[in-house]
């Protein structure tokens, strides 16, 4: 047999390489996804669309065997992602325009791949990364957009920018996020770093971006969804600190839809030579 390229390992039916085979290389994705017709990025029963399945089927077909995608983070229904990176064994011999440019052949048009490249087997697209960043968009008029339909938050009572910011910077730091995160969320605790927040307003759009070490299951959603209140004056700029230190999800009110977020890029040690965060975001005119 040729050690070279070893037999794929059978996992639920399907071949799948496993990690470090000999003759296997890693291979790191930029991926790119409109949200609004997937349910997340997670795999599910068959005839559910999702990232992963629909990416996993697009680069079979490049492969020419069975591939298995681990990505940086999660994302659910309706959430988009201008940088989202993941990983996979293959055996292949292929360019990384070749894996760019097949995969996206067999994608359809609100999923694509930005980039490709060959990294180290130590490389591991959710637990190599050191920060994740986000942004949110919403779009604050009397009267609903057709145009943001799915891309944007409609809120059509007036914000407060300056008081929306001037709370979001009492979560920058280490904290206890136990009460931004979802009653289902699996991570082992709830301890997380916010490297960066900020809140401004680009036309009729209120546009928040933060940036941590990771996140928690619908963090993001349930910060904006405190400061939205702030935002309308329905709480003062303090009970952001008081949600924080309650620890107790139910302190925190209401989730924010999933169509306003958007994965924008995912930080990584400059060893492994991955392309900076992409240049070009979802943004308000004007």
């Amino acid at each position: 047999m040729d050690k070279r390229h070893p037999p794929a390992t059978a996992v639920g039916g399907f071949s799948l390489l496993a990690r470090g085979e000999v003759g296997t290389m890693r291979v790191a994705l930029g991926i790119q996804y409109d949200g609004v017709g997937f349910r997340g990025w997670q795999a599910q029963p068959a005839g559910v669309r999702t990232v992963q399945a629909s990416l996993e089927r697009a680069l079979a077909k490049v492969a020419d065997h069975p591939v298995g995608l681990t990505c940086a983070g999660r994302t659910d229904a309706g959430v988009h992602a201008v940088g989202q990176v993941a990983h996979f064994d293959t055996r292949a011999i292929r360019s990384t325009r070749a894996w760019v440019r097949g995969g996206n052949a067999h994608l359809p048009p609100d999923l694509s791949l930005s980039w490709a490249y060959e990294v180290p087997d130590d490389f591991h697209a959710r637990f190599s990364a050191t920060a994740r960043r986000y942004r949110y968009l919403i779009y604050n008029h009397s009267q609903r957009s057709a145009l943001w339909r799915g891309r944007a938050v409609w809120h059509y009572r007036p914000l407060d920018v300056a008081r929306m910011h001037a709370a979001g910077q009492m979560l920058i730091g280490k904290h206890d996020f136990n009460a931004f995160r979802a009653a289902e969320c699996q991570a082992r605790h709830p301890i997380r770093e916010i490297l960066e927040l900020v809140v401004w307003r680009q036309g009729d759009g209120v546009l928040l971006e933060i940036e941590a070490n990771a996140f928690l299951h619908h963090m993001v959603r349930n910060i904006v969804g405190v400061l939205l209140a702030i935002g309308v004056g329905d709480r003062p700029i303090e009970w952001v600190a008081e949600v924080l230190e309650s620890r107790d999800r139910t302190q925190a009110g209401v989730t924010a839809p999933a169509e306003g977020l958007y994965l924008l890029a995912v930080r990584y040690p400059q060893r492994f030579g991955l392309p900076a965060a992409p240049t070009s975001s979802p943004a308000f005119e004007g």
